[in-house]
């Protein structure tokens, strides 16, 4: 079964929340690209709308967006993510995952474009307290 930790940022509080996601929600995540608008309710998150932004892989990988596919590809960088050069006009070839939700994502990053009718942090604490007892 596929697990994902879910990393999602609140722009308006400037805070950003850990949540587990597990079972047929993290299966409805897969196959999903950078960018792409998902609903809430995936995460645990209903009448909120939130928007992919990256992620990383069981290794550290992290995922580019404009790298399509699932796999991981060695490609030869300047200064941009994944690569940040000591000296000027420095070009490495770094290992990076495509922009893709595959099973070997761990981490999903994601920021709230549409909020619902309680804020981020108040859903999120509502849900744990449930969860407790």
């Amino acid at each position: 079964m596929v697990e994902f930790k879910a990393v999602i940022n609140d722009v308006q509080a400037g805070k950003s929340f850990n949540v587990e996601v597990a079972g047929h929600h993290a299966n409805s995540l897969l196959g999903r690209n950078i960018g792409e608008e998902i609903d809430g309710i995936f995460v645990g998150l209903p009448g909120f709308k939130l928007m992919i932004t990256g992620g990383s892989d069981k290794d550290g990988v992290p995922m580019r967006k404009d790298l399509p596919g699932q796999r991981r590809r060695k490609i030869l960088l300047s200064e941009s993510l994944g690569f940040h050069p000591k000296y000027g006009g420095e070009r490495r070839r770094k290992t990076l995952c495509g922009n893709q939700v595959s099973p070997d994502i761990i981490q999903v990053n994601m920021k709230v474009t549409q909020y619902g009718s309680k804020g981020l942090e108040e859903t999120l604490n509502a849900s744990e307290g449930t969860e407790d007892n």
